[in-house]
């Protein structure tokens, strides 16, 4: 019984000892790998925070280009009938989209569905307005319409989404 007792009086602060040792080995490696989870972090946040804004700048550009008023200027020829223009006009805006399509791994869901559905509304906006003036109608009646459609919608397409791009730029500062 006695060799118990001193078994005892041995081992108990042997474990007492280990298991300190073990606390104190959990603790730094915890600590080690938070410290090193956060220095991956604070790398990543280097790489892609540049192509992050890089990706809203691009989109801004875009949402610019495609701006109805922006658009009509930049495009504008009297010569050409209004069909001709129509198709111009949507080529133009299909091409610029599909330019800056990859830009979507770096702009938030939602945003880019905003800027998607700015694309269509575009695109749909020029289609009716061509379809109200008929095929005969020169491209400065189809700018003509389309600036008319644009104050019936009480509003340009275009804003809301770069409204909603600036926000998201904010967010990641």
């Amino acid at each position: 019984m006695e060799v118990i007792g001193d078994l005892l009086k041995m081992m108990l602060p042997a474990a007492l000892v280990i298991y300190a040792m073990y606390l104190t080995v959990k603790s730094i490696l915890s600590k080690d790998l938070e410290k090193s989870w956060l220095d991956n972090k604070i790398e990543r946040t280097r790489i892609v925070l540049p192509l992050q804004l890089q990706a809203h700048e691009r989109i801004s550009l875009f949402l610019e280009r495609i701006s109805l008023h922006n658009l009509l200027v930049r495009l504008s020829d009297g010569k050409m009938n209004a069909k001709a223009f129509q198709q111009m006009l949507v080529m133009e805006i299909r091409e610029e989209f599909q330019h800056n399509y990859s830009q979507q791994v770096y702009i938030g869901e939602d945003t880019w569905k905003l800027v998607r559905q700015t694309v269509e509304e575009t695109i749909a906006l020029i289609n009716t307005s061509a379809e109200k003036i008929g095929s005969d109608a020169h491209s400065i009646d189809l700018a003509r319409e389309v600036f008319a459609e644009l104050d019936r919608r009480n509003g340009d397409l275009v804003q809301k989404a770069l409204s909603a791009l600036k926000a998201e730029v904010r967010e990641l500062f």
